[in-house]
């Protein structure tokens, strides 16, 4: 087992009828691309953004959670990959934050970011390259439920 590891993690958040019924939807993956969990689960009624923002800091509550179990440390990279350009450019502080709602939001992920070793990177994808977290969502919207 190496002395420590490094993680690629897709987030996705959807709303029907936005605001509507919402879901969340993350794969992490090892550097090597081996899927090491899922999580799939409905949240409440909100907003595309809203739950785009819930993905992301359910990720980063999860990596705080489990930091031991996937060896993190200082020396790990993790990767946060997303289709939603609003949070991407927020997060990496391109966009200004002006919703009250979304900046409680980043405070939160700020809190989280520095609970958890290791350098933390948010990269923008195309819609096509986030199809296992989109799956994800839709399989809990579409169920009513967490699997």
């Amino acid at each position: 087992m190496p002395i420590f590891s490094n993680y690629q993690i897709f987030t996705d958040g959807g709303a029907r009828g936005n605001p509507g019924p919402a879901a969340i939807g993350i794969v992490i993956k090892s550097e090597n691309r081996i899927v090491v969990d899922k999580i799939s689960r409905l949240i409440p009624d909100s907003t595309n953004n809203y739950a785009e923002y819930k993905a992301l800091i359910s990720a980063l509550e999860y990596l705080v959670a489990n930091r031991q179990k996937l060896n993190l440390v200082d020396a790990s990279r993790i990767d946060f990959f997303s289709d939603s350009t609003l949070l991407v450019n927020q997060v990496n502080g391109f966009y200004k934050v002006k919703n009250s709602r979304l900046r409680e939001f980043i405070y939160r992920i700020r809190e989280l970011e520095i609970q958890i070793p290791g350098k933390i990177f948010y990269n923008l994808i195309p819609r096509e390259k986030n199809v296992e977290a989109d799956f994800l969502v839709n399989q809990a919207l579409d169920n009513h439920g967490p699997f």
